[in-house]
Formats: structure tokens, sequence, C-alpha cells
């Protein structure tokens, strides 16, 4: 479970999350969404214990994020939009000094690794330093170290990013099964399709402020948009794509 209550965020003067309050249930897949500099990755970084907030007040798996931040880091797992890895060691490496942090008992913690790269396809490679890794491969080990201690609570910014296709498909298709265990899952994607097929519920952000918050029928139905896509556009006052487009190539053909 996830909760937030006028939950703010200032730098400042400038305000980045503004009286947020949503509430995330067990068993849901929650897309969080916004345009660039809407809020959605400070208020990941209060929720994980990376920023305190200014005011307002979150829970994490029942637990406060100020007043217990410990208990709430012991039941989380975190795939940042910026994934930052100790590149120098290899995947075993890596997962093991997650595994650590966590206090895991280490014979089952290298099951688990050897499950969750196997998964993702690189087992193989898993003694074999990071500096030699595409985005993918970084990404992969860093989706592993948010899995293996088997959080009660996923926040996932941008999860999907320089994953091959193969790799999405089985994420996807994990994070649904995860939810069906009951684990609370918090999805930030700018690939709404995606968020429109995983995700249970949705909130849209914009400036810091809830705008509007349901499933995606109900918010395309809401606004009467055929996709998430063109909602999220005229919900968060983005310009029309296709005129912008025509307006660029017929500006083009004048020069």
């Amino acid at each position: 479970m996830i909760e937030t209550d006028s939950l703010t965020k200032e730098y400042g003067s400038k305000t980045a999350v503004d009286r947020l309050s949503f509430r995330v249930e067990r068993g849901t897949i929650f897309g969080f969404l916004g345009p660039n500099g809407a809020g959605k990755s400070t208020t990941v970084k209060v929720l994980t214990g990376l920023l305190r907030p200014t005011g307002g007040r979150a829970l994490v798996a029942d637990f406060d994020v100020v007043d217990q931040p410990l208990e709430v880091k012991s039941r989380l797992g975190y795939v940042p939009e910026t994934g930052a890895l100790y590149e120098s060691l290899t995947p075993a490496e890596y997962l093991e000094l997650v595994t650590c942090l966590h206090h895991l008992d280490p014979k089952a913690a290298a099951t688990r690794m050897d499950e969750l790269l196997d998964l993702f396809g690189i087992l193989d490679v898993k003694h074999q330093r990071m500096t030699e890794f595409s985005k993918g491969m970084k990404q992969k080990v860093l989706i592993s170290g948010a899995l293996i201690h088997k959080p009660e609570v996923l926040f996932l910014d941008e999860p999907l990013n320089g994953l091959d296709a193969n790799a999405a498909m089985i994420f996807k298709e994990l994070l649904k099964k995860l939810a069906a265990q009951g684990k609370t899952i918090l999805f930030c994607s700018h690939i709404l399709e995606v968020v429109e097929r995983i995700c249970s519920r949705i909130l849209i952000i914009n400036e810091g402020k809830a705008i509007v918050e349901g499933t995606a029928g109900e918010i395309c139905s809401s606004t009467g948009c055929a996709t998430l896509e063109q909602a999220f556009g005229q919900l968060t006052g983005q310009r029309d794509a296709g005129q912008v487009t025509a307006d660029f190539l017929a500006a083009l053909e004048k020069v």
C-alpha cells in the first residue's frame, strides 16, 4: 500500500509537489504519469526516502516515510529513472551487495540471484565487469537488484529504458504476476501504450498537482478521447502532435 496526504516538496520558491494526495491499494499496478517537470520523480524520491517532504504525509507498506524510514526501505524495491550502478563490479558482486544490505540468507540469495539473471538472459555474464555492459544489460541488473529481496512495494521510474523487446515483454508479464500476488507497484513511464495495457489505475499530475485519476477507460471517457495518449495531451495542455508537425514541415518548405 502507498498513501499520500497533502504531500508537498519545495525547492526554495519552487513547489515541485503541491499537496498531492492519492492511495495505491495492494495488488495494483498504478500508473503515475505527467509531462517532464510535473513532479513525478520528486514524488518517487520522497516515497523512497531519498528526499524529505516539506509538508504532508506519506505511507509505504503502512509505515511513515519520515518517522520510519528504515522500515519503509526494507520493504521496497526501486528502479530509478537514471540507474546508478557500481559499474566496476560484476552483476554477482552488485547483487551480493544488495542482499547483504537487506540481510538475506546468502544461500537463498544466491539462488534468487541466478533465477533473476537467468530470467533476463544475462546469467552467463554474471561474473563480467559491468563497464563492458550495454545500457539494457545494466538495466536488467538494476531491476534484478530491486526484486531480489522480494519487496512488498515496487517503485519503477521508466523501468523499460534500454530493454530489448523480449526483456520488456518478460518484465511486463512479471509485473502482472507480482500484482496478482498482492504486491503494490507504482509505475512511471512516458510510454503511454504500455501504461494503458498494464496499469489497473492511473494518476496524471501536472505542475505537482493531481489532474485526474481512474482507469484508462474512465480517463479516456471523461475527456472524449480514443486513447490514453490523446487524453494525456488534452489534460496536460500539450500541443496537438499532428498540428505541430504539420506546421513545422510547412515552415521548412518556406525556407
